[in-house]
């Protein structure tokens, strides 16, 4: 049992609900999404038992046309893994990634529609159909990682899906001139989780990034980008600040200021007032007076 992939999230009691429907999912040690064999079944209506079912009815001769070949790969390739089980224990189960149920549901849907199902079957299509309209492909790992508790641990997707939401489109590429640490840092030192990202005003953020670099990177230099790149009507900025600094001197200075952040954030751990204090001190802001350090006896 030593070779097999074991499940880190995931158990019995936290299903993936799809309209009225739970189907049991996991998250594997490699980071793939599984959902359980049966609970697929029952999620597109199967009432039987048998295990092979997702297979009999994608061999069926007027179903086939329909299967892709990643339907046929996925399903040749069902995953064997251990899952918790009760007391403690592990059980050995059978699942398929996530998103063989998306073009599963897609399939069947395509040969209903093109009148090739029988009777008997349209129940199936049914199902799918309430699946798609329940789920997008790219949702179902979002929905996996909700049902399991693994979406605190996945922070460079959240990360990207966080800046979107204040980065203007035509501009999130140059998001990545800060490193993700940068950010991730600051989400443990507030306490905050991935998933206050989508409901955290993306004001904070700015105010932050302006507090913490952009006040202590040269002098007058926030004033000025605020004068170059003003904010329209709403309150949005054409473009972000860096993007206005030149690339022989404001570049190699951001960056070199945000290594420093970073190696100040790491010593700080968890504690955003330890981390402000020595921000203070390593970098302060222009035309601020520098804190400094007294001895118990120098204060006495």
């Amino acid at each position: 049992m030593s070779d097999i992939m074991r499940a880190t999230h995931g158990s019995h009691k936290t299903p993936l609900v799809i309209g009225n429907v739970s189907i049991p999912c996991y998250v594997l040690e490699d980071g793939r999404r599984v959902l359980s064999g049966n609970g697929m079944q029952k999620a597109l209506g199967f009432k039987g038992t048998a295990g092979d079912w997702l297979i009999r009815f994608a061999s069926a001769k007027k179903n086939a046309p329909y299967m892709s070949p990643e339907i046929y790969a996925g399903l040749e390739n069902r995953i064997q893994f251990l899952r918790p089980s009760t007391g403690g224990s592990v059980s050995v189960t059978y699942g398929y990634e996530a998103t063989l149920l998306i073009d599963f549901c897609d399939a069947i849907i395509e040969a209903k529609n093109a009148g090739d199902l029988v009777p008997s079957q349209m129940k199936y299509a049914m199902a799918a159909e309430m699946i798609m309209r329940s789920v997008a492909k790219v949702g179902i790992i979002a929905l996996v990682d909700e049902a399991t508790g693994y979406q605190d641990e996945r922070p460079r997707d959240a990360l990207q899906n966080y800046l979107d939401q204040f980065l203007l489109k035509e501009y999130a590429k140059w998001a990545k001139r800060f490193p993700d640490e940068f950010f991730e840092n600051i989400f443990k030192m507030k306490g905050w989780t991935w998933r206050d990202a989508y409901t955290r005003k993306p004001q904070v953020m700015g105010r932050y990034v302006n507090d913490i670099v952009y006040d202590r990177l040269a002098p007058l230099i926030l004033e000025e980008l605020r004068k170059v790149n003003p904010p329209n009507e709403k309150g949005n900025r054409k473009a972000k600040h860096h993007q206005f600094l030149t690339p022989d001197v404001g570049h190699p200075k951001l960056q070199e200021h945000l290594a420093g952040v970073i190696a100040l954030q790491r010593v700080a751990g968890v504690s955003w007032s330890r981390f402000l204090d020595m921000l203070n001190r390593a970098y302060p802001r222009y035309g601020h007076t520098i804190p400094l350090a007294f001895s118990d006896d120098s204060k006495k």
